[in-house]
């Protein structure tokens, strides 16, 4: 599919054509409609070794990926959100029945840790005494300039970076993956200093 859909990914879709590849089964010109989600949503749980959901109704799209990941064998792993929302419901079902509770990056890193034996993982900052160079994608910029050193709560970052709060917390993710940012009890997050 050449057309990308929301509109708003259109500048993710060009990062990942120039480094990577961008593949679909569907012939270029067509554009994407209910059915031709759940069907990329299979191929996408098929081709990971884990689904994390953040955010999801009952009747979420999300939700699809996770069956078929649950169906390949694939990890699920669901972060749970506020008791009264609705876009938490889908997200504490999956907890209820089975999918493992990801609170941060390192539920998500501790799961997969047989894939970075020791020998194979780079040498550490202090060893080199130089720290990677990290890329920060647009929406992981505005959460990160939202936090300070400052204990900040999730509804306070969603405030300060006008993102929607399921970009936020995608975006909080990644910053924990690459130790930028860290949770605290109480879901808080600061600046990883």
């Amino acid at each position: 599919m050449n057309i990308v859909f929301p509109p708003e990914n259109a500048e993710l879709f060009e990062r990942i054509a120039e480094s990577g590849a961008v593949i679909t089964q569907y012939p270029f010109n067509r554009n994407g409609d209910k059915q031709s989600f759940a069907i990329r949503n299979r191929i996408i749980a098929g081709m990971t070794l884990g689904t994390v959901v953040v955010e999801a109704d009952l009747h979420s799209g999300a939700l699809i990926t996770s069956n078929f990941a649950t169906e390949y064998g694939r990890q699920v792993f669901a972060v749970p959100g506020r008791i009264d929302s609705p876009r938490s419901k889908g997200c504490h079902d999956l907890i209820k029945k089975g999918a493992k509770l990801c609170e941060g990056a390192e539920d998500i890193l501790s799961e997969f840790e047989y894939l970075f034996p020791g020998s194979n993982r780079p040498p550490s900052p202090g060893v080199t005494g130089v720290l990677p160079a990290l890329t920060l994608s647009e929406n992981e910029k505005l959460v990160y300039d939202a936090l300070n050193n400052e204990e900040s709560s999730i509804d306070e970052v969603i405030r300060r970076s006008s993102l929607p709060s399921s970009a936020v917390s995608v975006a909080l993710l990644g910053l924990e993956m690459k130790r930028v940012v860290k949770q605290l009890p109480g879901k808080l997050f600061v600046r990883n200093t």
